[in-house]
C-alpha cells in the first residue's frame, strides 16, 4: 500500500481511537492526547501497522503507549475527582476494562482484542468477563433520556433499569428536556442528535450543561462519524445505532463511574 494511501486507511480509524480513548481515560483532553501520540509514533516507524489489519495495528499501538511509563503524554489530572479516578482503575484488573471496552463500544472481537493486547482470545473472553463483574454494582444514578423514537426510548429506559438506575423521565424535544432536567436534575443523561420537533439533542444538551454544570453526556447517533470530525469539541462517550444493550450499558458504566464524587470517595 501506498504511503499515502496507508495514511488515508488510518485517518478513517482515528475517529474511533479517539473515541475509544475518551472513554477509556474518562476525559477527552487525556483521550486525545493519547490518540495524537499514537498517531506520532506510526509515523516514527509506519511497521507497527500493517495495509491489511490496520484498525487492530492502530489500537495495538495505543494500547503499547497506554501500558508503558514514562511516555511524555500530558495527562495530569485536573481535580480531585480525576485524581480519585484514576487510583481506583488502578486497583482494577489489568486491561480488563481496555478489553470491555473493546468489546463492548469499539465492536471487536475477542481475536481482535487478543492480537491489540498480544494474549490470548481466551484471556480477552476473560478479562471482558472479569471487567463486567469489577464494574457492575458500583452506583445507582439518575439517568434522564432524551429520545424521539417511542420504542427506543423504551428500550433505553429497560436497559437502564436493569441495571439498576432511576430513569428521570424521557424527553422528545429540546424544551422538553430542558423542562424534565430543571424538575430533577439527572447525574447522567442519554441522548439523540435529531429530535421530534427537527430540534438537536446536542443544543438541548448544550443548554442543560449551561444551566445544571458538569453531567456526563452518552449520545446515540445513527451518524457518528458527524461527530468524530476534529474540527470541533467532541462527545466523550459516543454510541451508534442500532446499539446493543451491552454498548449502552458500558458506556453508561464509564460515564457514571468518571462522573460521581460518591463513587470517587468511596473508590
Amino acid at each position: 500500500m501506498a504511503p499515502a494511501d496507508l495514511a488515508q486507511a488510518i485517518s478513517q480509524e482515528v475517529r474511533y481511537l479517539r473515541r475509544y480513548a475518551r472513554a477509556l481515560t474518562g476525559s477527552q483532553r487525556a483521550g486525545d492526547n493519547y490518540a495524537a501520540a499514537t498517531l506520532e509514533t506510526i509515523l516514527i516507524d509506519p511497521s507497527l501497522v500493517q495495509p491489511d489489519d490496520i484498525r487492530v495495528g492502530l489500537f495495538r499501538t495505543f494500547h503499547g503507549l497506554w501500558q508503558s511509563s514514562g511516555q511524555p503524554i500530558e495527562i495530569q489530572p485536573e481535580n480531585a475527582r480525576e485524581m480519585n479516578a484514576q487510583a481506583f482503575l488502578r486497583r482494577l484488573t489489568p486491561n480488563s476494562r481496555e478489553a470491555l471496552l473493546l468489546h463492548a463500544i469499539e465492536d471487536m472481537n475477542y481475536d481482535q482484542i487478543a492480537r491489540i493486547m498480544e494474549i490470548s482470545p481466551q484471556e480477552a473472553e476473560e478479562l471482558v468477563a472479569i471487567a463486567r463483574r469489577e464494574l457492575s454494582d458500583r452506583l445507582t444514578s439518575n439517568v434522564m433520556i432524551i429520545e424521539d423514537e417511542s420504542i427506543i426510548a423504551m428500550d433505553l429506559k429497560s436497559i437502564v433499569q436493569a441495571m439498576g438506575h432511576e430513569v428521570t423521565g424521557i424527553a422528545r424535544t429540546h424544551k422538553a428536556a430542558v423542562d424534565l432536567a430543571h424538575r430533577k436534575r439527572p447525574d447522567v443523561i442519554l441522548s439523540d442528535i435529531q429530535l421530534a420537533d427537527g430540534s438537536s439533542g446536542l443544543d438541548a444538551v448544550s443548554q442543560l450543561l449551561n444551566d445544571l454544570g458538569d453531567i456526563p453526556v452518552v449520545f446515540i447517533t445513527a451518524f457518528p462519524e458527524r461527530l468524530l470530525t476534529g474540527e470541533r469539541p467532541e462527545p466523550t462517550y459516543l454510541l451508534q445505532k442500532p446499539y446493543s444493550e451491552e454498548q449502552v450499558a458500558s458506556a453508561l458504566s464509564q460515564a457514571i463511574f468518571f462522573s460521581s464524587r460518591e463513587g470517587m470517595a468511596a473508590a
